[in-house]
């Protein structure tokens, strides 16, 4: 018997996002996602060497590689549709719940429950609040990119999200923004090292 979960998840990269907003670059989400994923990656290794904490980076990495997988069979849902009010926030909750079960069952019985840890996260863990936070800065630097090239579309937005994330009073994410985020708007030429 033949499995479609991976079949499913090589089709993020058919998903695009920003659907509302016009793009001088389109982005799908298996793209958005390996960004997330260093992200997070980096935000852990942040947390554990700046800060002296004991992130798992690994868990964190999973976490960012899966969650937006329940979109294969959902599409993107805007931002701003998708948090309207609290009944259209968790009716939308409740059909990525639907969609990530819909995707487990289509695993072999003995992966599900392997692969349900990184699905199906635990919200309340310190590496899940990393990926969400690498998930946003993922965000940003889309922003950054979008008005480097001139489009002004992307203003709000990127004031909204660097809001939303110095608001998190997260030492990571004001460390990535301290040493990383400058470079972001910088052009190739521009970066050291070359």
């Amino acid at each position: 018997m033949a499995y479609d979960f991976y079949a499913f998840m090589d089709r993020m990269k058919y998903i695009k996002r920003w659907q509302l907003m016009r793009s001088v670059r389109d982005e799908n989400i298996m793209e958005h996602s390996q960004q997330v994923a260093m992200f997070a990656h980096a935000l852990a290794v942040i947390n554990n060497k700046v800060f002296s904490g004991n992130a798992d980076g690994g868990k964190a990495v999973l976490y960012a590689v899966y969650h937006e997988c329940g979109e294969v069979m959902t599409g993107d849902l805007p931002t701003p549709i998708k948090y309207y009010n609290v009944p259209l926030k968790e009716a939308y909750k409740n059909l990525e719940e639907v969609a990530c079960d819909k995707l487990l069952n289509t695993l072999p019985e003995e992966l599900r429950e392997e692969l349900a840890a990184s699905i199906r996260p635990d919200t309340e863990c310190y590496e899940y609040k990393l990926m969400k936070a690498a998930d946003r800065l993922a965000a940003y630097v889309k922003c950054l990119e979008e008005l480097r090239c001139g489009n002004n579309e992307f203003a709000k937005a990127k004031k909204s999200i660097e809001d939303d994330l110095r608001s998190r009073k997260m030492p990571e994410v004001e460390y990535f923004f301290d040493k990383f985020i400058a470079s972001f708007n910088r052009s190739l030429d521009e970066l050291e090292g070359l």
